[in-house]
């Protein structure tokens, strides 16, 4: 029941916040068409700390791997902001290239002007990862989730564990 009070408190503040808030000239809602004015060319930038990929680039589609599952984004996609899990960024370039990079976590923000921003905190080019070294990480990773004697412990090596088998994966090709 304090529960239920405190959602109905919360829903009517957020009601009394619409005035004071700017009202948005156009909302689209999933499956909706896109206006007549949107753009039709994808801006992305792509990058991590220190380095960048993409920068306001013109590119036909980005694949990324999301919290909630892999989707590929378009010009005119709906506007979403996703968390990135370990995997891999796949970008086809204007002219058909494809480039293909393995991103351990970031986040994809896609917005109603058909720009896009991936922001990754780590993110190689897919060729740059060696898969020897990926087994040998893996392998470290698991016996110090196996050793982990703490919570902090515990969870460090599943995130280890979890990067390095997205990693074997992307290089594999499972």
């Amino acid at each position: 029941m304090a529960l239920a009070r405190s959602l109905t408190k919360v829903s009517m503040t957020l009601r009394g916040l619409r005035g004071a808030v700017g009202t948005c000239q156009h909302v689209r809602y999933y499956a909706e068409e896109a206006p007549a004015h949107a753009p039709t060319k994808m801006s992305f930038t792509f990058g991590m700390p220190g380095e960048m990929y993409y920068n306001q680039s013109s590119v036909k589609q980005v694949d990324v791997p999301s919290t909630t599952g892999t989707f590929g984004i378009l010009a005119q996609h709906v506007p979403l902001l996703a968390a990135l899990k370990p995997g891999v960024i796949t970008v086809t370039e204007d002219d058909g290239t494809i480039n293909k990079y393995f991103a351990s976590s970031g986040t994809v923000t896609v917005n109603a002007d058909s720009s896009v921003q991936v922001l990754a905190e780590v993110a190689v080019p897919l060729d740059q990862l060696d898969p020897e070294a990926i087994k040998r990480g893996l392998s470290q990773a698991q016996q110090e989730l196996q050793a982990a004697s703490t919570d902090v412990a515990r969870a460090e090596a599943e995130i280890a564990v979890e990067v390095h088998e997205a990693m074997d994966a992307a290089v594999t090709g499972k």
